[in-house]
């Protein structure tokens, strides 16, 4: 059975960020699916009408790095659909390569997306949730958030704060009947990987195992799980030896893959997230 084919989803308001493709567009799908009344939003007004279009949803523009963006399509999406039932925070960048060749631009962008996105989004929602006394927030992580790589050094930082904040925002509002779940995906195969080489021992895995399970995580709410479920592992990464994780990211070849990249097959990719 499908998540969502007994009717949990059926005529809830969902919106979800960073929509018009990728996870965020395979999330709109499934929850579309699923019976859902679904709302995307994307940076790119071009490419978030098309993909609205396909799917015969709506579809704002909408910028996660500012708060009154945020606001407007919150505002917009109640206006059209109806109050917001479940917020997915999915819209993220993920810039690759030696920390010293990061510019300011880039750092600042990679936060005000990946983090504080999140933040300005959880914030919005839960303002018109609690007075409701419900409504669900859906933070997309990533087990990079748990698992610090050479090369990704801003976009660790990043989803490391997303899954810390997540957690203590749950907790917070734990007695107000709204719920904030995060997922981390593993390494996905969307424009965020291209150009990587990937090997046996990295898991890659199709946006629509992780779409799965954002949809299987608000029919059943839970505080932190990972895409896919198999990844949990990652939580206990903090507690292993220095030299054992050295050791596991030489076998692996986590120490270098980020580091060294196809550019002419990332280049596209690069050009759209400003590296």
């Amino acid at each position: 059975m499908k998540p969502g084919s007994n009717d949990e989803l059926r005529d809830k308001v969902v919106a979800v960020t960073g929509g018009a493709r990728g996870i965020g567009f395979e999330t709109a799908t499934q929850l579309f699916d699923a019976k859902a009344r679904v709302v995307i939003g994307d940076i790119d007004g071009d490419a978030v009408g098309k993909a609205a279009a396909d799917l015969g949803i709506e579809g704002l523009e909408l910028d996660v790095t500012k708060p009154e963006s945020i606001e407007a399509f919150l505002d917009e999406t109640e206006k059209r659909v109806g109050p917001v039932d479940v917020l997915v925070n999915n819209a993220g960048i993920m810039p690759v390569g030696p920390f010293l060749n990061y510019d300011a631009a880039l750092i600042r962008r990679t936060i005000d997306i990946d983090l504080l996105g999140v933040i300005w989004g959880s914030q919005a929602a839960a303002r018109r949730m609690v007075p409701r006394g419900h409504g669900h927030i859906v933070n997309v992580a990533s087990v990079a958030g748990r698992l610090p790589m050479p090369g990704l050094t801003i976009y660790n930082a990043a989803k490391a704060g997303v899954i810390e904040f997540s957690d203590a925002l749950n907790a917070e509002l734990s007695e107000s009947g709204v719920n904030v779940s995060t997922i981390m995906p593993s390494f996905t195969n969307t424009g965020l990987i291209s150009g990587l080489e990937t090997n046996r021992y990295i898991r890659v895995v199709e946006p629509e195992v992780v779409a799965a399970q954002v949809v299987a995580t608000i029919i059943k709410p839970q505080a932190r799980v990972a895409a896919p479920r198999s990844m949990g592992w990652v939580n206990s990464n903090s507690i292993m030896p220095q030299g054992l994780k050295r050791r596991t990211r030489k076998m692996t070849g986590l120490d270098h893959i980020f580091l060294q990249y196809d550019d002419s097959s990332r280049a596209e990719y690069n050009k759209r997230i400003g590296q």
